[in-house]
């Protein structure tokens, strides 16, 4: 595309809108301040100006600039670059940062060294940079492409976005289905930009999704995991859910998940989804902090049913038929959406623990209680319990016994069905000695 077919700005002054600089992060406004001192042009861009624009008060700011990642380097100590596939300078202040991007361009139809594509369309590596307007249409929807000058407290508009912010809609700019090739995971950000802002999936934005879903196929599980979280983790996670089932992305994120939903397992397991998911809900609202782990833990319990219910109708005991149902599960998973490690475990005592919550039998219940995940395991039973997966009376046992002094959780552990008696060994007797 040449200068002649790019927009031209739309540029809202002071008298336009209430943002302004003054307002802005102290760390954001430094970044642009330093770049536009070693000659470059620099803008608060994304997000930040479509939040702010809209009162909500957001906390992450980035910038764009005309300087190559490279060359803003330079202007930074404490800075590092990041990234193959989108070259990006991440400049620190303490354990925060502002994220620079360099203002990208379009690749020759040709091809270009610094851009390449996969044979679907999707975008492997862009690093071809261009100017202002160039990269305002090479962004993904119009309300994310908006440009703030805080000096001049003015917000550059090449693309409509103040339009599509007045009337509440989510619009992917230029052609929907090459964007949706270009990177699959817009479909996603539609749904996550929609749901978290009330707004409106653009009907031309909207329209190819049914038909492109399946290219989500193609995205890196690990890439996957990161967007679960931005979905999930927020106060609208219960209708982002919903969003997602309905555009038939979800079954992308949780394939094992959207089979249980089609089962006789179906009602509970949407229930549960539903329970926890605003349970996430009300302690974020809360200012409590949420996991990882706790969030996949309940999207794969429908799955580890299934498979546990079928180990058992085999033959095999309770125990080894629930570990065996987590591996299988989880293999299947990660192929899906990676999982780290450090979460792997937090999930697996929390369906363990299930089992012994289950059944309180003799005096183990007060180890469970001292079990670090205890309270994530109480947690997800008191959910079981509300969708008839799990016994209520069961959760109401573990609710009292926390509540119960010594004594009190003495007089309720005696009260309890005995435990089978574990059967020792028996010993050989010992050969008579039978020497003179």
């Amino acid at each position: 595309m040449t200068d002649n077919a790019l927009p031209s700005a739309n540029i809202y002054g002071p008298q336009d809108h209430a943002m302004r600089g003054k307002d802005l992060p102290r760390d954001a406004l430094q970044v642009v301040s330093t770049l536009k001192q070693a000659g470059y042009q620099a803008y608060i861009v994304g997000g930040g100006v479509r939040d702010t624009l809209l009162e909500l008060h957001p906390k992450d700011f980035d910038v764009a600039t005309d300087a190559t990642p490279e060359q803003a380097h330079e202007l930074f100590r404490r800075s590092r670059l990041i990234g193959r596939r989108f070259r990006l300078l991440h400049v620190y202040f303490g354990r925060d940062f502002i994220e620079v991007a360099t203002f990208r361009g379009h690749a020759p139809e040709d091809g270009h060294e610094k851009h390449e594509a996969d044979d679907e369309g999707r975008v492997l590596r862009d690093n071809v940079y261009g100017n202002m307007a160039e990269d305002a249409v090479r962004r993904d929807f119009t309300i994310n492409s908006m440009f703030f000058d805080p000096d001049k407290n003015e917000v550059h508009d090449y693309v409509n976005g103040i339009e599509d912010l007045d009337e509440g809609y989510v619009r992917l700019i230029g052609d929907p289905e090459t964007r949706y090739r270009e990177d699959p995971v817009r479909m996603l950000r539609a749904v996550r930009f929609a749901v978290k802002l009330s707004f409106d999936i653009h009907p031309d934005t909207e329209k190819p999704i049914p038909r492109l879903h399946e290219l989500l196929a193609n995205i890196p599980a690990a890439r996957l995991f990161e967007e679960v979280l931005k979905l999930f983790h927020t106060p609208v996670a219960v209708e982002t859910y919903h969003e997602l089932r309905h555009l038939h992305l979800f079954q992308h994120l949780f394939p094992q998940t959207e089979r249980a939903l089609q089962t006789e397992d179906g009602s509970w397991v949407d229930q549960l989804i539903e329970q926890a998911l605003s349970n996430t809900e009300r302690r974020l609202k809360q200012g409590k902090s949420v996991t990882p782990a706790f969030v996949y833990a309940m999207f794969l319990w429908g799955p580890i049913r299934r498979h546990e219910r079928m180990h058992k109708e085999a033959g095999m005991s309770p125990v080894p038929a629930l570990q065996k149902a987590q591996s299988e599960v989880l293999h299947q998973q990660i192929a899906s959406t990676a999982i780290p490690k450090r979460f792997r475990g937090g999930m697996t005592d929390i369906w363990s623990l299930q089992l012994q919550l289950d059944n309180p039998r003799g005096r183990r219940p007060l180890l469970v209680l001292e079990h670090p995940r205890f309270r994530a395991a109480y947690d997800f039973l008191c959910l079981r319990a509300e969708v008839g997966d799990a016994d209520p009376e069961k959760a109401a046992w573990w609710t009292k016994i926390q509540e119960m002094d010594e004594a009190g959780q003495q007089q309720m552990l005696a009260e309890l069905p005995k435990g089978p008696r574990r059967r020792g060994r028996r010993r050989k007797p010992k050969p008579a000695n039978n020497a003179s």
